[in-house]
């Protein structure tokens, strides 16, 4: 019965407690209108400046060189890779790549087949 009646006790106990405090508490953080990281961010993007179409073969150019390296991309790699627009680099790419919606490398671009390994022949023609 003294078990039960503990348990009971200790149930009917209130979770949270208040608590008068004898002074002001100090160690309160100040609202900070902008931080520095946003302050270098927002310095970086204007250093860099609106991203301009270059010429499309140029971008080809810069796409093969990628694809080189590696044989799958997700779009934010390409925009970093060639610094275009999202909707341009995207217009290009349907002419050479394949978009990957399912499978292993899902949302990835790929070059077409008859792309693939022949970067020097196509360059010329």
């Amino acid at each position: 019965m003294r078990l039960k009646k503990l348990q009971i006790e200790e149930s009917s106990k209130p979770v949270r407690l208040s608590q008068q405090l004898e002074k002001a508490v100090t160690t309160n953080y100040k609202p900070v209108a902008n931080h520095t990281y946003n302050v270098e961010y927002e310095k970086r993007k204007k250093e860099e400046g609106k991203r301009a179409r270059a010429d499309k073969q140029q971008v080809q150019d810069m796409l093969f060189s990628a694809f080189e390296k590696h044989q799958y991309y997700n779009i934010k790699d390409l925009v970093d890779i060639t610094k275009q627009p999202v909707t341009y680099l995207k217009e290009i790419l349907r002419d050479i790549g394949i978009y990957n919606v399912k499978g292993t490398h899902k949302n990835t671009w790929e070059l077409r087949p008859e792309y693939r390994h022949y970067q020097g022949e196509e360059k010329s023609d």
